[in-house]
Formats: structure tokens, sequence, C-alpha cells
């Protein structure tokens, strides 16, 4: 791992993180929270099998993975956000409400996979109800398998795959899931956009943050049609 040679925090931490790939790994770890060299090899398309093998020795030497022998039925190694690890789950997400308006030129040719969308489930939605029922939203892409997204006592959480009995459900491309979750498109665009949406628009309407863009009209068209079912 090169060091920078400054005595600086910021050029500290680039040591550490800054390197091609890196921050994607933990990514991963913090989205699916325990993860098989396998799994983050599918996760990570692209990346070189030695690069991904030399990335994780320097992040378990940085102290930011931590690696161990699952049991049985895994049975595998497998990889972990330590808690100094953890603590960078802010500094990815202030990353990705960076990155978010490149996305707007972002080629259709670019890998996705739906789990992805959880990192802007937690960092944009709110529990906006934290004292009603809990509710599930369950969101199909079609790329993979679906993503899950809870709402309950004020906390957002997301994990991979379906769930029995959702609330609502949301299927559509995954361009269109993120401005919807990003609050900047309300549900009826969304739809015209080539969302479906299944169950009470008042379970979407609990977690979305307020629109970030104005409708073509002004400030009153907007909210009009942020309160349309």
């Amino acid at each position: 791992m090169r060091s920078y040679g400054q005595y600086c925090a910021l050029a500290k931490a680039l040591d550490v993180i800054g390197d091609r790939w890196t921050l994607l790994i933990v990514r991963e770890l913090l989205l699916r929270d325990v993860c098989r060299y396998t799994d983050l090899r599918n996760g990570l398309p692209g990346i070189a099998t030695n690069l991904l093998a030399e990335r994780l020795k320097e992040l378990e030497r940085a102290g930011v993975v931590s690696r161990e022998d699952a049991p049985p039925p895994i049975a595998t190694t497998v990889f972990r956000l330590t808690n100094r690890g953890q603590e960078l789950e802010r500094v990815i997400y202030a990353l990705g409400a960076w990155g978010a308006p490149l996305l707007a030129n972002a080629p259709k040719t670019d890998h996705f996979h739906t789990y992805w969308l959880g990192l802007c489930a937690r960092n944009c939605l709110r529990d906006q109800e934290p004292d009603r029922p809990p509710v599930t939203i369950e969101i199909r892409t079609g790329a993979d398998e679906p993503l899950t997204v809870e709402a309950a006592g004020g906390t957002i959480r997301t994990r991979q795959g379906a769930t029995v009995h959702p609330d609502a459900v949301m299927t559509g491309p995954h361009q269109v899931m993120t401005a919807v979750l990003t609050g900047n498109m309300a549900l009826p665009v969304a739809r015209r956009a080539g969302l479906t949406y299944r169950g009470d628009p008042a379970v979407l309407r609990r977690v979305q943050p307020h629109s970030r863009q104005p409708a073509r009209g002004g400030g009153r068209r907007a909210a009009r049609s942020l309160s349309e079912d």
C-alpha cells in the first residue's frame, strides 16, 4: 500500500481507502454484512481476482475488514467490516449523495444490482411515522432478486431478497426507482415513466423524501403531484 507521506488526516485516510475498488468493497460489506469471497467478486463486476485478494489483505492489515471461518452449512471463509470499518458508512453515504447527479449521464451499459439501491434507501428514506406499525416495500428491477425496505420505529433497514407479505411492491427500471427513492420523482410521474406500484401509496409517502425537483408550473403544482395516488 503506497502512502502520500503527508501529516494530514485526509491523506492518511486515503492511504487506507483511496485505492481503486477499496470503497466498493466496503460498500458490499455494508450492504450484505457478511460476504464470502465469491459474493464480493460477483458484486464487483470487472475486478480481477488477484486484485480483490490484494485489497482484502490491505483492508485486514488496516483493521477495516476481518476474516473468519464460518461454521456449517456455509463452512467457508467470510469477510465482514470491523467496528472501524463500520465508521466508513457515513463516508459512503456522503460520496453517494455527491455522485448521485452523475447518474443522469451514466451509460446504459453500466452494471447494476438491485441490492445496490440499499445505499440510496438507507441514506435518503426516513421513517416519518415511527409510532405506527412497521411497513415493508419490495423493490423489483428485473435485474436480479428483489430488495426489501423496512420502516420500523424510526429506522430504515434493507435486506437482499423478497418478503412474504410486503405492504407495497414497486417494479420498474432501476433509473426510475433511484429517482423515486431520492425524492426526485413523485409516484404519478414514476408511473408514467414505467414504474408499477402495488399497494397503498401512503406506504411510500411514509418514507419518501419531499421532491427535490419542482414540477413545471411552480411549487404548487409540485406539491399537488406529491399528494396524488
